[in-house]
């Protein structure tokens, strides 16, 4: 009987370890699920709340923390960049375009949070550029991580509600920013060039 036993035993097993591999491999991560309903969302036109908007994160520029939740009240375009990034690089002057044009109108700002770079980098990143607008350090990428970013640049337009409106997970370009920030409720003739 226990010889007979043996057999049947391996093959309960063996199942059992094909069904746990198979859930394994098809499984998607939280925070991949996570990307692709924020992505999803905002595709069909639904705002989503920007997550993480309590996280206070420090400055590039010094001890100073600040949260998303500072912004409300403004449309913000949020960057996570790195000064290793070839696409932020060719970024760079456009959002600091942009920023300029927002503030001076009053209606917004441009707000970048690096990922996986050295704070002397990212200093040295925004003096080559010129940047003017704030960026801060995402010490761990918690918050590139609640935003499913991990291949930058990546770049979330914001409402003055904290509300997502537009998503590009790659380079912006001009037209990808006029279009997206006058869903976010930016007036056209901010936008005019």
């Amino acid at each position: 009987m226990r010889r007979s036993a043996v057999p049947a035993l391996l093959g309960v097993l063996a199942v059992v370890l094909v069904a746990v591999l198979g859930y394994a491999l098809t499984r998607t991560p939280a925070s991949e699920k996570h990307e692709q309903t924020l992505d999803a969302q905002v595709e069909a036109g639904t705002p989503v709340a920007a997550p993480g908007a309590d996280h206070a994160l420090p400055e590039l520029t010094g001890a100073a923390r600040r949260r998303l939740a500072d912004y409300r009240g403004q449309v913000v375009v949020l960057n996570f960049w790195g000064s290793w990034c070839d696409p932020c690089r060719d970024e760079a002057p456009l959002l600091e375009k942009t920023h300029r044009r927002l503030r001076k109108a009053g209606v917004g700002t441009v707000l970048g949070i690096t990922f996986n770079d050295a704070p002397a980098d990212s200093l040295a990143f925004e003096k080559k550029f010129g940047l003017t607008y704030t960026s801060l350090r995402d010490p761990g990428t918690k918050m590139a991580q609640e935003y499913g970013a991990r291949a930058m640049p990546e770049t979330f337009i914001l409402d003055r509600q904290g509300r997502i409106h537009a998503i590009a997970r790659t380079q912006v370009t001009e037209e990808f920013l006029d279009s997206a920030l006058e869903r976010a409720g930016v007036p056209k003739h901010v936008l005019a060039r």
